[in-house]
């Protein structure tokens, strides 16, 4: 028989807590926070604005909760930056990282980006050439290189209302840059692209993967001339797997099938009112257990 794939399930604070939109955010404590990732079943969290920046308090709330750092987001600015200053920008976060034994940061482009932008339109997301996207991914390469050899490896996160929102234009990424990729089917099924071939064009570079459903009737329905990024999350754009309308089987299994190895994680933003993160957590693990059990993963932890 063929050896088992692992997989790991992990969960991102947004469930609780959005950065962008602070009305967005259940009243939970960060204990709670990891009270309910187990109690849901999930053994990682990614890092949010909540936690603690210094190794010696993490550390032993992780062990303590038996909850693992999944990963954690990284706001870069190579776009417009150098690759120097954001060696130093994100120095404080591999360090704790790196001590904490987490398995990735994730880096995404906020430079020129929309996204955090509520007055700013979907349609007027920020677009650059390819003769700009080669300058770009040289830095991003050349970045991710040397985090790579200081223990803590990137994985690049494609997203709305950011300079690389399209199938297109991941693909155009992906073929003047080296970095690795972070995965996010409803990031691109928000933006028109097929979930599944992006899989097939990309697998080799795939290192990390947020799981994150959308809720296609919602998305048909936004006027992209005048609402934002932020107007879709606070619409419900967003959801967890079993609950939307992608097919996270499919997603899995295409997944499995290239060899991939590691953390899904939940990242799904929406309205803790209307869809509370204890009973939405609790909705994804079970949907992810069974499409991982289908897909002949054995999940670990």
């Amino acid at each position: 028989m063929p050896a088992k794939r692992h997989a790991k399930l992990g969960i991102s604070p947004i469930c609780w807590w959005n950065d962008d939109l602070a009305e967005l955010s259940d009243d939970v404590t960060l204990e709670e926070c990891f009270r309910q990732t187990r109690e849901a079943g999930f053994t990682g969290l990614e890092t949010g604005r909540r936690f603690p920046k210094d190794a010696s308090v993490l550390g032993p709330m992780l062990k303590a909760n038996k909850v693992s750092i999944c990963g954690g987001w990284h706001s870069g600015t190579l776009l417009e930056g150098e690759v120097a200053a954001e060696k130093e920008k994100i120095r404080a976060q591999m360090d704790l990282f790196n001590a904490v034994a987490a398995p990735c940061i994730v880096y995404g482009e906020v430079a020129r980006s929309i996204q955090g932008d509520r007055s700013a339109p979907l349609a007027t997301k920020p677009k650059i050439s390819e003769d700009q996207i080669k300058v770009y991914g040289a830095k991003l390469s050349k970045f991710a290189d040397w985090a790579a050899g200081e223990g803590m490896p990137l994985s690049y996160h494609h997203h709305m209302a950011a300079v690389i929102e399209t199938e297109p234009e991941l693909d155009l990424l992906m073929r003047h840059s080296t970095i690795p990729l972070c995965y996010d089917a409803g990031h691109m099924a928000f933006a028109g692209g097929d979930v599944l071939r992006v899989i097939d064009k990309h697998h080799t570079r795939i290192t990390h993967v947020h799981v994150k459903d959308v809720r296609m009737g919602v998305i048909s329905k936004l006027d992209r001339t005048k609402e934002s990024f932020l107007d879709a999350v606070i619409k419900g754009a967003f959801t967890v797997p079993g609950d939307g309308s992608l097919d996270f089987e499919a997603i899995v299994k295409t997944l499995a099938g290239y060899g991939y190895q590691g953390w899904f994680v939940v990242e799904a933003e929406q309205d803790p009112k209307k869809a509370p993160p204890k009973k939405m957590n609790a909705i994804g693990h079970k949907e992810l257990k069974r499409v991982m059990a289908s897909a002949g993963y054995e999940l670990v932890g």
